[in-house]
Order: C-alpha cells, then structure tokens, then sequence
C-alpha cells in the first residue's frame, strides 16, 4: 500500500505536523504516566483504524516494557483485568473524547468525573491534549493512508 501523500516531502504537512509534534512532546514532559499516554494512544488509534499510529504506539509501548498481554487487551479494555482504575478512567475518557459524534452531548459527566477521581488538574489537561493529539495524527493517517509496519521504537525521536 502506498500513501496517498508523502508527509515528508511536504512543506506544508511539515509545518502543520511540527506542531502536533509539539504539542505531543509538551504532554509528554508531563505528570500523566506513560504507560497511560500510550495506553490512551492506542486506544483512540484502534478505533479511528489508525493502523500507522497503532503501529508505532504499540512497539513505542512494547519497548518502554509494557507486557504484551497489556497491549492485547487495550481493545477490551472494559473487560480485562489487567488495568488499573486509573488507566481504566482514562481509557474511558479517550474514548467518549474520540467519539464525540457518538454522544450528543460529548463527554459525559459521569466519564469526566471519574477521571477527575485518579487525576489532577494538570493530568487532566494532559490528558485532554493527548486525546486530541492522538486523534489530530489519527486523521491525518487515515486520510493520506499512511501504512504500517515499518515503524522502529524510538524512529522520530
């Protein structure tokens, strides 16, 4: 499969991406955990069909040492074991957050306060930027069909 748009080559994709990379970096260098950040990266991947960012957040996860029982289970999330509440709460948040259109009303209240639960304001903010991140890069992937595979931890570090 080849991509609809080679990202690299593009000026213009260039400058747009450098700051959702950024942006990512900024979420990074935060108090949010990041076995959680990946766990919440690939979650929203899974269900936009993200295959490239699956690809990289699951080997990323897996060379940082997360089991990969863990990261099999990500899609079942609501039924394994294996999470914590904490990571539950922000699976959850990750995913009322990407499906937006889903829900008329977004967000419940419900999601959000058990989040707010295991989470500070900052890891709040944190999380709510990794959401939207992650799904900014989702789309561009889906879009352009950037495909999978190739990905090596650690590659655009």
């Amino acid at each position: 499969m080849d991509a609809r748009l080679n990202l690299f080559a593009s000026p213009t994709a260039g400058r747009a991406l450098k700051h959702l990379i950024s942006m990512n970096k900024v979420v990074s260098e935060t108090e949010l955990p990041a076995a959680t950040q990946e766990l919440v990266k690939i979650r929203a991947s899974q269900i936009n069909g993200c295959g490239y960012c699956l690809d990289m957040h699951t080997k990323d996860a897996a060379a940082a040492g997360e089991s990969p029982l863990r990261l099999s289970l990500v899609a079942a999330w609501r039924e394994a074991t294996v999470f914590t509440e904490a990571e539950r709460a922000a699976l959850e948040l990750a995913e009322e957050g990407t499906r937006l259109a889903d829900a008329a009303g977004g967000v419940s209240d419900e999601v959000w306060a058990n989040a707010a639960k295991h989470y500070d304001e900052e890891q709040l903010a944190a999380l709510v930027s990794l959401i939207a991140v992650i799904n900014a890069f989702n789309r561009v992937n889906v879009i352009t069909r950037q495909p999978a595979g190739d990905y090596q931890p650690g590659q655009f570090d």
